[in-house]
């Protein structure tokens, strides 16, 4: 077996057992736990995030509450969350507003993405992980979307996987074009760096 098809054999792997954690459930809790604590003295007032899918942890509860919290300090901050928007032709992603109850619409792989809201540009990315390794390195789905998008943002936001503790693999390779991530958070906290 070659390196591509025992990578996505891999992935294949890690997202049949995602979808079926039986306690999922609590850790989704428990990385919510920690994703709010490792937030909280962060200086970003805009976060790109995504939308889950395949079983991923969803950090849109955790980062509509610390939206919120940035409103009711003694000098309110605006703070602003963005999700994907995927542009075929160069195959990156820009970063939309998005709010509970804002106007979605499913993109060209059927995931949610904001409809017709403003273009922002964060300076924290939260990135999910199919999985991870040593060194900040992450497995994604293969398309290469992120690495492309964070070679060209100006300036580079901190990049923090998320993913759950069944996702780590301890012998991950990655590959030149792999850009390793800042952080990575999981159900039993902070990850990378050691």
């Amino acid at each position: 077996m070659d390196k591509a098809d025992a990578k996505k054999a891999l992935r294949k792997a890690l997202i049949e057992e995602r979808l079926n954690l039986p306690d999922r459930l609590a850790r989704a809790e428990a990385l919510q736990r920690v994703m709010r604590i490792w937030l909280f003295d962060r200086p970003d007032t805009v976060i790109g995030a995504y939308w889950p899918i395949k079983g991923e942890f969803d950090p849109l509860p955790v980062l509509h509450r610390w939206k919120e919290d940035g409103e009711l300090h003694g000098e309110p901050q605006r703070r602003r969350i963005g999700l994907p928007v995927v542009n075929k032709q160069h195959k990156t992603l820009t970063f939309h507003t998005w709010y509970p109850g804002c106007p979605m619409e499913e993109d060209a792989y059927g995931i949610p993405k904001p409809k017709d809201t403003e273009v922002i540009v964060p300076t924290l990315l939260f990135v999910p992980c199919v999985g991870y390794g040593i060194g900040g390195y992450r497995l994604g789905y293969g398309g290469g979307f992120y690495d492309r998008t964070l070679a060209t943002l100006q300036p580079k936001p901190f990049t923090v996987g998320l993913g759950y503790t069944q996702g780590y693999v301890d012998d991950f390779e990655p590959e030149p074009h792999d850009e390793p991530l800042d952080a990575i958070l999981n159900d039993n906290g902070v990850v990378w760096p050691v």
